[in-house]
């Protein structure tokens, strides 16, 4: 038996086109897909991606197919699905690592980001790190040194959206008219990172969600907007492929009850009816 936990993510601190493509880096925060591997009977309502990661991985290892039947794999979240909160990544990356432990094999976090690319585009929140990630062909990872220490208020929406859903959009266009204010924000993340500032956190992610607003708009935007503003809140980021939206912060030094109770009487409510304070964390597999 092993298990292994890979952490959900806020949408993305920054997404866009980035050194000459679309690459991502992941806000991963403390809310874990928990995966446990033994070997018995499947599950009868496992999840079907977790199984399709069992069975490339014995093909990777060169081991029979039908060792898959003969591994369980039982797979633990309440990681919200299609709000663009990185439950798949979450669920997949875990669901590999603790098969691998379980069958006694090594799995960095390279072989790992390329198969997990191969079911479905992957966040970067499997990486031990803030990482700027190439997260449909794995072949830019670019870390971006330490977290800056932040927390977030996760705003959830009702509405759902696949990853695979977006990635069928048409936005290449819109990726690309908007590659200068993402390259700022690059910049401005790394810097945030170097200095150990939120508030630089923060601000390369309000660019990003700023510019995402060209490809999938969310609701009340500005009104987003005049929150981190009237709170002197460190920033706002987005889900890029999803419905969630996160506010920086640090609860010591920021009025989140006041916050909370801000957004529940106005027309924010309507759009994001639940929310939770999560710290942002700097991600990989545990």
């Amino acid at each position: 038996m092993a298990q292994a936990a890979c952490p959900a993510s806020c949408g993305e601190i920054i997404q866009g086109w980035i050194l000459g493509g679309e690459k991502l880096v992941s806000c991963p925060v403390e809310w874990y897909s928990q995966v446990e591997v033994t070997t018995g009977k499947p599950l009868p309502d496992e999840r079907p991606l977790t199984r399709a990661m069992v069975r490339q991985l014995l093909a990777h290892w060169q081991l029979p197919a039908t060792l898959s039947s003969q591994l369980r794999i039982d797979c633990r979240s309440t990681i919200p699905v299609a709000k663009g909160m990185a439950s798949s990544t979450a669920d997949i990356a875990a669901t590999a690592v603790a098969t691998a432990r379980h069958l006694g094999f090594e799995l960095d976090e390279a072989t790992l980001a390329r198969l997990c690319v191969t079911l479905e585009p992957t966040d970067s929140t499997l990486f031990a790190g803030l990482t700027l990630f190439d997260h449909t062909a794995a072949t830019t990872r670019i870390p971006c040194g330490p977290l800056p220490r932040t927390e977030i208020l996760l705003l959830e929406s009702p509405l759902t959206l696949t990853t695979a859903d977006y990635h069928r959009l048409a936005r290449q266009q819109a990726l690309q008219d908007h590659a200068a204010p993402l390259d700022t924000a690059w910049r401005i993340l790394q810097q945030a990172c170097a200095q150990d500032d939120a508030a630089l956190l923060g601000k390369a992610a309000t660019l990003s969600a700023i510019a995402s607003q060209a490809l999938l708009p969310k609701p009340a935007f500005l009104s987003l907007l005049n929150l981190v503003e009237r709170f002197d809140l460190y920033g706002l980021n987005v889900a890029h492929s999803g419905s969630v939206v996160g506010l920086l912060l640090d609860s010591a030094r920021h009025d989140v009850e006041g916050l909370c109770g801000f957004i529940a009487s106005s027309e924010l409510a309507a759009h994001w009816p639940k929310n939770y304070l999560l710290k942002v964390v700097e991600g990989g597999v545990k």
